[in-house]
């Protein structure tokens, strides 16, 4: 992706009202709970998506979660970060596409080449992009040495988006 290609995909994602974490963990170890207290910590309306448990805790505080994308109350105006196995990514970015989630951040490691063939091409008889925008992977850029990642261009794509964030005051 070129560079304004790249700051386009980042706006469309950051302009979106909502946010939410496929894979989030209270497990402060893993990326899953790392990924969602960035938004937290960025004061950004997050929701935590786990089939597995109906809460986590992050940042000192119990957070209800979600099962899935469709489980969204507003999945058009939600972008949705990802961290989970490549095996389960599609499944999941299906059902993202379906609910109708426009914006997708694909955490390294979280994609195969079946993930990526799908946020690139779609599938069926009318391929097109399932989303509007998907960052993922080195060839789209990112600062991260694994591609893309929220932990590392999340701020970036804040500026990208017309939400500067004031440090730690945790205002947007």
């Amino acid at each position: 992706m070129d560079a304004p290609a790249a700051t386009q995909a980042l706006k469309t994602f950051f302009s979106c009202p909502r946010f939410a974490v496929a894979g989030a963990s209270s497990d402060p170890a893993k990326f899953g709970n790392k990924i969602f207290s960035w938004y937290l910590t960025h004061s950004l309306p997050a929701t935590p998506l786990n089939p597995r448990a109906a809460t986590i805790s992050a940042l000192n505080s119990t957070h209800a979660t979600l099962a899935s994308p469709a489980a969204l109350p507003a999945p058009a105006d939600t972008a949705l970060s990802v961290v989970t196995p490549p095996k389960a990514t599609l499944a999941l970015l299906r059902e993202a596409q379906a609910a109708g989630v426009r914006a997708v951040w694909l955490q390294p490691g979280t994609w195969d080449e079946a993930v990526e063939r799908f946020v690139l091409e779609g599938e069926g008889d009318d391929k097109k992009e399932p989303f509007a925008a998907a960052l993922f992977g080195h060839r789209w850029g990112g600062g991260g040495h694994e591609g893309w990642c929220v932990l590392v261009d999340g701020e970036e794509g804040l500026r990208a988006a017309g939400r500067e964030w004031e440090g730690r005051k945790g205002r947007i």
